[in-house]
């Protein structure tokens, strides 16, 4: 049978034992403390190192758990958690357009719900991931380990962020795509008035500028006539220079 204390006991004895323990402090709150920063708790009774390995563990767990109970979930989910991954970073993309496939090389520039937005030195690519076969890192392309993304900034952009959080997040895009998980909707129509080149349907290809973008569909405008599509049709999105649009119009003209 257990002892029984009264409150006041339990007080007392708890406060002995508090005098009796050896409080070592960390490396991490000693520097903090040093520097003034105050102190910090920590996640786990773990390693820094030995945390952030096992959070990592975690997450492929929690990912391969549910794609394996939602098969339809699998293929979004797979690749987005990979896109996310090399944010900043050069991959190669496999996807089909009308049978045939297309590939596409660039840096991750954005990770959205339901596409990935490519960028090289001329362009910039949208991909639903639907139509993604395959994504990889290009042969001879160091595989960073490192997920997150970095900036530089001082007090004031640290105020405007604690402060004027959504006003200073939507003016930058690399904030945005890091905050943010966009549809092709809604990443398009942060783009409304670019040139681009749409193939969609039937081995269609559209281009013009966009001048209007909803949920179900947007529309393009050159030289006068209009072009609607929907964007359930599209399998990639990529901008162009004037010039470029000329020389590609073309090029569809001598073919017809």
């Amino acid at each position: 049978m257990k002892e029984k204390i009264r409150h006041d006991e339990y007080v007392k004895r708890l406060l002995e034992k508090r005098k009796q323990e050896v409080i070592k402090m960390d490396e991490i709150n000693e520097r903090n403390l040093s520097m003034g920063e105050g102190l910090t708790s920590p996640t786990s009774n773990l390693s820094t190192e030995e945390t952030r390995i096992l959070m990592e563990y975690m997450e492929q767990q929690n990912l391969f758990n549910i794609t394996s109970k939602n098969s339809k979930l699998k293929k979004s989910l797979t690749l987005k958690k990979f896109f996310k991954m090399k944010r900043n970073q050069q991959v190669e993309v496999y996807s089909t357009c009308n049978g045939s496939f297309l590939y596409t090389t660039g840096k991750v520039a954005g990770v959205g719900r339901d596409h990935v937005m490519l960028t090289d030195l001329k362009k910039r690519y949208w991909i639903p991931y639907e139509v993604i076969q395959s994504a990889n890192i290009p042969y001879g392309i160091p595989n960073y380990s490192n997920t997150h993304q970095h900036f530089i900034y001082d007090n004031n952009y640290r105020e405007k962020l604690l402060y004027q959080f959504g006003e200073t997040v939507t003016k930058r895009e690399p904030l945005y795509q890091l905050f943010n998980e966009d549809t092709l909707y809604t990443s398009l129509n942060r783009w409304i008035g670019s040139l681009v080149e749409i193939h969609y349907g039937d081995e269609k290809v559209g281009i013009g500028k966009i001048i209007y973008v909803s949920k179900e569909k947007l529309q393009l405008s050159l030289f006068k006539s209009e072009t609607e599509i929907a964007l359930s049709e599209v399998y990639m999105i990529e901008t162009l220079r004037f010039f470029q649009a000329i020389r590609k119009l073309g090029q569809i003209y001598w073919r017809s």
